[in-house]
């Protein structure tokens, strides 16, 4: 397995892994060729120097998983960074492999690289099973979040 920052030719694998589940199908617009919204974002989150959108590579180099990082500077925690990660992927053949626990292990020394003080993510209420690979993996849920859709 190879861990990269992602180019712009993965965006397809990315979001097309992005809305392989219940709750992507609704949200995402995933069809060939892919609506430059999509390129558009990643063109914003590979200039930014906190950000940083990650593929996974197999053997064949086909792109069989995706997560994105977010370094996050805060006053609190003494002007500590958080790393916020999202966007956690896998392509479907590749599901219960072990790559996930893989991917979180490389992100969590990530994120020790980049001096955070913690890794974060949120995760969707209607994903039980996500919840508790989370759980499995040391994460504890310490805070209820909340959103406003516009």
């Amino acid at each position: 397995m190879k861990f990269r920052k992602a180019t712009i030719s993965d965006v397809p694998a990315i979001v097309e892994m992005i809305a392989d589940d219940k709750l992507g199908k609704t949200r995402e617009d995933f069809k060939i060729p892919l609506p430059d919204k999509y390129y558009d974002a990643y063109k914003n989150i590979n200039t930014d120097s906190n950000q940083e959108l990650i593929v996974v590579e197999n053997d064949k180099l086909e792109v069989v998983g995706t997560m994105q990082l977010s370094f996050i500077q805060y006053l609190t925690y003494q002007g500590g960074i958080r790393a916020q990660i999202e966007a956690v992927r896998i392509r479907k053949d590749q599901r219960g492999t072990g790559l996930g626990t893989k991917m979180f292990e490389w992100a969590i020394q990530r994120a020790k690289e980049r001096n955070a003080h913690v890794l974060q993510l949120t995760t969707d209420k209607k994903r039980p099973d996500a919840i508790r690979f989370y759980e499995s993996l040391g994460f504890k849920a310490s805070h209820e979040g909340m959103k406003m859709h516009f």
